[in-house]
């Protein structure tokens, strides 16, 4: 018997362009509907690590990924269908402008049947607020753009100037004032973590309080989820122990991977290399990315890790070193002031930040074990004396191109692999 489609409102929150202020929007939505006893289910649109912090951080539960192309449409489908059986609202936040980029937040919607909420930043506007929505509801036939809402208002006249000019059609949801009480801070890879931020709950109830001043209860007619399942996980990593670092160095990590490494059958085990901390005993190791770049020192006097993860390798055993795991892999490391540090010394080469961009955009890399897909995002500029096992490609054609290198079973590249995107393939990078 096919099961019944599942009906849950939801929102696409999106914006013209980046900065607007779709993550402080989402997050004020999301701890408003919390506070006021709904579930709140959030999503990212792309690969996206930093804003999932804050928006978990809001909404009380994991925020996963989701993009077309990294994803699959079945993945998504699989998500959206799962949060919409356990959530009185899903919200899912954009990235960049709403038409921007080769898989958009407009595509994302439209596929989905989503509506969307237009982020729009009011600081320097009146009247013309309104021709901007507007101009974002009609740019697209078919696309739903069901509300809007302000960011950065001087006040109440001022949200009410701007509620006033969005045309009949459009609903007007609600507006946030411009306050650094509640503004999240950023660094160079977007905003800073939420862990990092000892007064996130304040800043986001602060959000909430801002919201509930200017706005609207209204919600759009439930959108229907039609069933959908994940794909199956063989049980190949039964028995095994896999250890993770996870701080504030090592924090970009998906749940979805961590979800197919449990489904898989192995046991996680999380450890901090800031805090000291050794290689627990396990089968496989994994450095995610994060920020090696800023915790130099501390790093580089973990002498037993060093020790312990270089026998590891030296082993045969697996180790998957991603992004800043994988700077922290080479021999050094240096920071964008100049001081330099001894690091792993399991990849033979050097890092240095940059003020510019080293790679930014999708990739996808055809492995022995299979194509996987995932994205690079980074500042730094790494001198690795191997040759790349593969190189990473861009399927829009975009000219970050980022090197896989493979020593025994130690697989380390800038790219941020999504495992869902090929999951027998990123369970074999875990395996002897």
């Amino acid at each position: 018997m096919t099961k019944p489609a599942r009906l849950c409102p939801a929102l696409m929150v999106s914006a013209p362009a980046s900065g607007q202020g779709k993550t402080s929007v989402t997050a004020a939505i999301a701890r408003w509907h919390v506070r006021n006893g709904r579930r709140v289910r959030v999503f990212k649109t792309g690969p996206d690590f930093l804003d999932p912090m804050v928006l978990e951080r809001a909404s009380g539960a994991p925020v996963y990924q989701l993009d077309l192309w990294m994803n699959g449409e079945d993945d998504i489908r699989a998500r959206l269908y799962e949060a919409a059986g356990e959530a009185d609202l899903i919200l899912i936040e954009g990235v960049m402008g709403l038409f921007d980029g080769g898989c958009s937040s407009a595509d994302l919607a439209q596929r989905f049947g989503l509506p969307v909420l237009a982020v729009i930043d009011g600081a320097a506007m009146a009247q013309t607020f309104g021709a901007l929505a507007l101009g974002l509801a009609r740019y697209r036939e078919g696309l739903d753009v069901f509300g809007v809402a302000a960011n950065r208002v001087g006040s109440a006249y001022h949200a009410q100037l701007l509620a006033q000019s969005v045309p009949t059609g459009i609903t007007w949801l609600g507006a946030l004032p411009r306050d650094a009480a509640m503004s999240l801070p950023g660094r160079h890879l977007g905003l800073v973590s939420a862990g990092e931020m000892h007064d996130i709950d304040a800043r986001l109830d602060a959000l909430a309080d801002a919201w509930a001043a200017h706005a609207s209860s209204a919600l759009p007619a439930p959108v229907a989820f039609p069933p959908a399942a994940h794909a199956t996980v063989r049980p190949r990593l039964r028995g095994h122990r896999v250890a993770i670092a996870r701080d504030a160095a090592f924090c970009f990590l998906y749940p979805a991977n961590l979800d197919v490494l449990r489904e898989a059958g192995a046991e996680l085990v999380f450890f901090s290399p800031l805090s000291g901390e050794t290689l627990p005993a396990c089968d496989a190791a994994w450095l995610p990315g994060g920020y090696p770049e800023l915790h130099l020192s501390s790093l580089s006097n973990n002498d037993a890790l060093r020790r312990d993860l270089r026998a590891h390798v030296e082993a045969g055993r697996p180790l998957l070193a991603e992004c800043g795991g994988m700077l922290y892999a080479l021999d050094s490391l240096g920071n964008a002031d100049g001081d330099v540090a001894t690091m792993a010394g399991l990849l033979p080469g050097q890092a240095v930040m940059q003020e510019r961009l080293g790679g930014l955009g999708m990739q996808m890399a055809v492995l022995p074990e299979g194509e996987l897909r995932g994205h690079t995002f980074h500042y730094a500029h790494a001198d690795i004396a191997m040759r790349p096992l593969v190189m990473a490609t861009n399927p829009d054609g975009g000219p970050s191109r980022e090197g896989i290198y493979r020593r025994q079973r130690m697989t380390a590249s800038f790219m941020h692999a999504y495992f869902p995107s090929n999951v027998e393939a990123a369970i074999s990078l875990f395996l002897p």
